[in-house]
């Protein structure tokens, strides 16, 4: 794991992913608006901005249990796992375009069923076809994605067909739930996952 075998990955600028979050501008600076007189100025309930997230009521805290209140779309998916750091390079996943947002899918467990049951099928792309630690990766997409989503969701993460030497292998680890919950036990292997998931925002 030392020796970097793509030293030189291709790299996207964090600004042109696409992502639902906003860029959050930092209190001090929101401060600062008001200039010398920012500290005799109190804060008052009329001065904050109505649609923010933070001056919301309690009761979207009531509407987000209730899962039928938003559905959970591909963006989201996305936004939760393009910020996971690669155990190769000092890079997220979505900047290594390891992660891709036409690659997720979301759909319902059975065609004809309308149980609220969903499937998220996640496509990674390594960015070299003899990737020795696509297994690794696609493990933290599903990791962080079981521990983020609702119940209702089964996740499954797969390499995209083609773009990986031993891909058939791979995905065949990736969907047996006996190794992960094995790797799952791996002490070295859980500090790895947990390096990786310490970027996730």
């Amino acid at each position: 794991m030392s020796e970097t075998l793509n030293a030189n990955p291709t790299i996207r600028n964090a600004s042109d992913l696409p992502t639902r979050r906003q860029r959050t501008v930092s209190q001090s600076s929101r401060q600062n608006t008001l200039g010398l007189f920012s500290s005799t100025i109190p804060s008052s309930s009329y001065l904050t901005d109505p649609f923010s997230a933070a001056s919301g009521s309690s009761s979207d805290s009531d509407s987000e249990e209730d899962p039928s209140s938003e559905p959970i779309d591909e963006q989201e998916i996305y936004d939760l796992i393009s910020t996971i750091s690669d155990p190769e390079h000092p890079l997220s996943l979505g900047s290594l375009a390891v992660v891709n947002l036409p690659d997720i899918h979301i759909a319902p467990l059975s065609p004809t069923s309308t149980s609220p049951l969903r499937t998220v099928l996640v496509e990674i792309t390594p960015t070299i076809t003899h990737c020795s630690l696509a297994t690794v990766i696609g493990l933290g997409v599903r990791v962080r994605l079981e521990q983020a989503l609702p119940p209702r969701f089964r996740v499954d993460v797969r390499i995209k067909e083609g773009t990986h030497s031993t891909g058939d292998q791979v995905n065949k680890q990736l969907g047996d739930k006996e190794r992960v919950a094995a790797a799952l036990e791996n002490s070295t292997l859980m500090g790895v996952l947990r390096k990786m998931l310490e970027t996730c925002q």
